[in-house]
This record gives structure tokens, C-alpha cells and sequence, in this order.
């Protein structure tokens, strides 16, 4: 950080250097934020240890109790480590259209990621949406939240091969399932079935990449990833309370009134892969 940081100041083009000094704000940025997160922690933590007094703990960290009582309300909750430090890119599948150059993006996709961008924001993430071209063989150089399916784009592929439990095949009436690989069990859409229904399923798995964390979000359709998102920022604080930082794949259903969830039930309960 130091060596990026005299960089910075040493380079002699003030384009670069104004580009280069604005990315190092927002790493300077969620780094800040995360020592905070960790304080906050910390203070909980030392709490137990010192026999439940916040005024311990106050005079064990050198502040004033108004000033622990501060902290624990304005610095971000544990759980956001969930997703890492920051800056986040939360990468969506474009789609290549007869006629169109750039890639498009699904109504479902661009709800998807709407909706992530904003309760991520509420964790104080600074966010960078992409749009993945699925003719380029892209990976995130970061943290990321990655909505994108096996057959959508290679990071799909790549991400959900990685998994040991849990997984995406094709079937012979040429539907994808999501399939239990401990078990064998297959599960078809409910978009799918003879009789369709308003409702859809989704992969939900994290990644940890020593310090790079990516979160993978699949839906059967890109429907089911709309459902599997809303589940995710609800259900934050238990998934972070029993997995924290371990990586762990799941499976969710989720009802819908257009693109609106109205109800969603685990499909596959949450595992870790060691």
C-alpha cells in the first residue's frame, strides 16, 4: 500500500495520477470501513471477556464509554465481512442479441443487480457494476458478486466447477437442474414443469480466494437469481453467524408476483466444503 501510495505521488502524468489517486481512495476508503467493522467487533468480543461492562471495555481500548457507545452504533455490523473488504464489483451477464454489438442485459439481471448495488450500499461498500461479455473469458481482479449462470459466461463455469457439493447439469429434455452431487438428487425449475409455475430456483455459494472474495449467485432462470439475492442480504447475519468466512454452497426457491418475491424457502440447506 505504501509502495502504491508513493507511486501515486511520484507519477509524472496528472492524468494518470488523478486516475490512479481516485482508485486508491476508494481501496484507502473500504480498508477504513473495515477497521471499523473490526473495532466494532472487537468491542463485543472484549465485552464477554471482561465480564459484560462496556465501561471496561471503554477504559481497556483508551476511549470514553460515550465514545465505545458511538462506535457500535454508526460502524458497520460483523457480517459484512461476508462479502470482504471493498471495493465491490457486482458482475452480471450481458447477453449477445442478432444485430447488437455490446451485450444486453436481462429485465431480471438489471433487478438483480439494482438490488444488490443498494443493500450493499447500506454496508458501506463502494460498488462498480459490469456487465460480463460472454464471448471474453473474464474473472474478477477483487471482491465481487458474480450473477451469472454455467452455460451464461466462463466465470459461471469456472466458479460452480470449483464446487464440490453442488452444482448445474443439463438435462435430456434439455432443462438445466440444480444437482446435489452428494446425493444425486436433480431439481427442475418450476418454470419448467408441465405445469409452470411462478417460481424459480437458485445456486448460492462463497468463495475465498485467500483474500479475494467472491459470491456466487445462479438462478435456473434469471428470475431465480432475483429471488436468491433477496434471500441473501436478509438472511446475512445467520449465514455469516454459522459460516463466517468458510466458503459453503446452497440452494433457495423463490415465488414471485412479476419480479417481486413473495416468499422463498431454502431448497438446499447450507454446507461447507471442508
Amino acid at each position: 500500500m505504501d509502495e502504491d501510495f508513493e507511486a501515486v505521488r511520484r507519477d509524472p502524468d496528472p492524468i494518470s495520477r488523478g486516475r490512479r489517486a481516485t482508485e486508491l481512495l476508494a481501496v484507502y476508503q473500504q480498508r477504513s470501513t473495515e477497521l471499523a467493522r473490526i473495532r466494532r467487533a472487537a468491542i463485543e468480543e472484549a465485552r464477554d471477556v471482561l465480564g459484560g461492562s462496556y465501561a471496561e471495555v471503554a477504559k481497556a481500548f483508551g476511549l470514553t464509554k460515550g465514545r465505545i457507545t458511538q462506535i457500535r452504533s454508526s460502524a458497520p455490523p460483523a457480517y459484512r465481512a461476508f462479502f470482504g473488504v471493498g471495493p465491490l464489483t457486482v458482475a452480471l451477464p450481458g447477453r449477445i442479441i442478432l444485430g447488437r454489438q455490446d451485450p444486453v442485459i436481462a429485465g431480471e439481471d438489471d433487478a438483480t443487480g439494482t438490488h444488490l448495488i443498494d443493500e450493499l450500499g447500506k454496508l458501506v461498500f463502494l460498488t462498480n457494476r459490469f456487465i460480463i461479455d460472454p464471448r471474453e473469458e473474464w474473472e474478477p481482479a477483487g471482491d465481487a458478486v458474480v450473477v451469472c449462470g454455467p452455460a451464461s459466461a466462463h466465470i459461471g463455469h469456472k466458479l460452480m466447477s470449483q464446487d464440490p457439493l453442488l452444482g448445474m447439469t443439463l438435462g435430456d429434455n434439455v432443462h438445466w437442474y440444480i444437482e446435489d452431487r452428494a446425493t444425486g438428487e436433480r431439481f427442475l425449475s418450476p418454470m419448467d414443469e408441465r405445469e409452470p409455475a411462478r417460481a424459480d430456483h437458485a445456486y448460492i455459494a462463497r468463495h475465498q480466494y485467500g483474500n479475494q472474495v467472491v459470491v456466487h449467485i445462479a438462478g435456473l432462470h434469471a428470475l431465480g437469481s432475483v429471488g436468491a439475492a433477496h434471500y441473501l442480504m436478509t438472511s446475512l447475519p445467520d449465514l455469516f453467524a454459522n459460516y463466517g468466512d468458510a466458503e459453503f454452497s446452497m440452494a433457495v426457491t423463490t415465488k414471485f408476483d412479476g419480479l417481486t418475491p413473495i416468499e422463498t424457502n431454502v431448497l438446499v440447506p447450507p454446507r461447507g466444503w471442508t
